[in-house]
């Protein structure tokens, strides 16, 4: 095994790609030493920007043993070709959310783990914010009691600005509209907080007077395992925001971010609201807590590398990006019969019948 930074590629060099390369110029762990994208505007620019060596063959970058691992930031719809092919290389892959764009993709994704011997990372990072960290450590120790409820909501002004040359103005690339761009981030998050995720119903509207395909808003709601509940909302014609709150029986803990330095995470404290307020105490004895400085991009590189290294996935699994991609098809499923509570059980078993039908075993 080397020894050093892990070494790794990047597929995909548009906004994206330069954020997580600055991630990965502050951390001694890793090492982003290649690029690849078929545009060779793309990569002359990412040269350009970043210094890093560029190919204009991929098979050639994967080819360089001395590549461990390839992050990959290209659309969601090409993440299982192109995952398939590094895996099939024998370089771990960490795949930007969501996994995949069909849950069938994305179990066909994890199955490369088992098929290449390598490990798949998702790259949902917003369960790694610390203040997010901070209301899981308290659910951990009791401090909240018995969590009965969630409530998540991300929303922006998105469907006030789409034209018919914006890919999330059609419902076969954004289904659900912010449902499944917004709303993804969030499924993960409830699933980090809550546990296990049965079912989910949701109801959804169009109030944009742009006139695009997809509907702008969404409520849905999750049932766990264990009986709690929680509420994920998404709204694509307001001002910006990212907050969770989470209720238990001693306590409960609110958390809110301001989306705008999303791209620079290490500043993310400097704005962010975290309160908890206990037992009967009312809004006006609220703790204000500091949520420290931190940079969840960095994190989730790390946590990446540490699987090139080891061999083992880690929290950012195949398997939870799976369930928060099944949690957005229950959602949708649940929009086309009356808001009714689909199990992901359903989603999951329709997903393996389509799969099974095309003579692809993934379980």
């Amino acid at each position: 095994m080397s020894s050093g930074p892990v070494k790794l590629g990047i597929i995909g060099l548009g906004r994206w790609a330069r954020v997580l390369t600055r991630a990965a110029k502050k951390s001694d762990k890793l090492e982003i030493v290649a690029g690849f994208n078929r545009s060779a505007e793309k990569r002359e620019s990412y040269h350009r920007d970043t210094g890093i060596a560029v190919y204009d063959d991929l098979k050639v970058m994967l080819a360089d043993p001395s590549i461990e691992g390839v992050i990959l930031t290209v659309p969601n719809e090409q993440h299982l070709p192109v995952a398939a092919e590094v895996a099939a290389a024998g370089k771990h892959v960490y795949t930007e959310k969501p996994i995949a764009s069909t849950l069938e993709e994305g179990l066909q994704i994890a199955a490369l783990e088992r098929q290449h011997g390598v490990t798949v990372t998702v790259g949902h990072s917003a369960r790694l914010l610390a203040g997010i960290r901070q209301i899981r450590a308290a659910i951990d120790s009791g401090e909240l009691g018995t969590v009965g409820f969630i409530e998540a909501n991300f929303s922006n002004e998105r469907a006030l600005e789409l034209t018919p040359q914006t890919w999330r103005w059609y419902n076969h690339r954004a289904p659900g509209g912010p449902l499944s761009q917004l709303g993804i981030h969030m499924f993960d998050l409830v699933h980090y907080l809550g546990g296990d995720i049965v079912s989910a119903s949701s109801t959804s509207s169009k109030l944009s007077p742009v006139g695009a395909e997809v509907d702008d808003q969404s409520m849905t709601l999750l049932k766990f395992a264990d009986g709690k509940i929680a509420y994920v909302g998404t709204c694509w014609t307001s001002p910006g925001i990212f907050a969770v709150r989470v209720f238990g029986s001693k306590g409960l803990m609110h958390y809110e971010i301001d989306f705008g330095v999303w791209d620079d995470p290490d500043q993310i404290h400097k704005s962010s609201s975290l309160y908890i307020q206990r037992g009967k105490d009312g809004f006006a004895k609220r703790e204000v807590l500091q949520e420290p400085e931190s940079d969840m991009f960095k994190a989730e590189l790390e946590l990446f590398a540490e699987s090139c290294r080891s061999g083992k996935p880690s929290e950012l699994s195949a398997h939870n990006g799976n369930v928060a991609v099944a949690c957005c098809y229950a959602a949708l499923k649940s929009l086309s019969e009356g808001g009714k509570h689909v199990p992901l059980a359903d989603i999951y078993q329709a997903s393996n019948q389509k799969l099974a039908a095309q003579g692809q075993k993934v379980a």
